[in-house]
């Protein structure tokens, strides 16, 4: 009688890895965006690195975890960082002068409209992981609206402010969210908080909205 073995491989939480490089990129670049720092020498690298390739290798590993919310959500913003890297790439002339003319910045703007769009209902499933996840997708919601209005030139200096501040806050959150993730899982208990889910849009309060519609 042949018999049926399962072998599970355990991976680690990438969540931490994830939202370092996360920190890290958005951390630099708003230094560039508030006139901290100048020029995006020093923000290509990071933004390609650890906001690219950090996110998408947590990604990966999630995908391992069948974290579908997790995935797409590292996926979809590493890739982000790597299209705006290459996209400065372009701007800076690196693929020839003809391509530097012929960038129009409100594509980048059509770019960061779809951005917003995904992470709105991002917020959504953040809601309901943590509070602090919650709080980090409600700025990037913000940076998204700052990125596109002033990449159409709508406010444009009021709109780059809230992308930056939006940026710095992210980052912040980013390093919290990362270092909670590490520590309490490597130390075995609740080091640091996240904070629970809200609640609301769980299956149960759905219910109870139709329950109480219906009466």
């Amino acid at each position: 009688m042949n018999t049926i073995k399962e072998v599970k491989i355990s991976t680690a939480d990438p969540s931490a890895i994830g939202l370092f490089g996360l920190a890290i990129v958005t951390f630099v670049a708003s230094t560039q965006k508030l006139g901290w720092t100048d020029g995006l020498g020093f923000v290509l690298p990071w933004a390609i690195f650890l906001g690219g390739i950090a996110q998408f290798y947590a990604s990966a590993l999630d995908a391992k975890h069948n974290n579908t919310f997790g995935t797409t959500a590292f996926g979809a913003y590493g890739l982000f960082w790597m299209g705006v890297g290459m996209s400065w790439l372009v701007q800076a002339g690196v693929f020839g002068e003809a391509l530097q003319a012929s960038a129009d910045t409100r594509q980048l703007g059509v770019v960061y409209l779809g951005y917003l769009i995904f992470t709105l209902f991002m917020t959504v499933g953040a809601a309901e992981t943590n509070k602090v996840l919650f709080a980090i997708f409600i700025m990037i919601d913000f940076l998204f609206v700052g990125l596109a209005l002033s990449s159409f030139g709508i406010m444009e200096n009021g709109m780059h402010l809230l992308a930056a501040y939006s940026e710095l806050i992210i980052a912040l959150l980013s390093f919290y969210g990362a270092g909670a993730n590490v520590l309490n899982k490597h130390l075995g208990f609740t080091f640091l908080k996240l904070g629970k889910p809200l609640g609301i849009f769980t299956r149960d309060a759905f219910a109870k909205k139709s329950s109480s519609v219906k009466a």
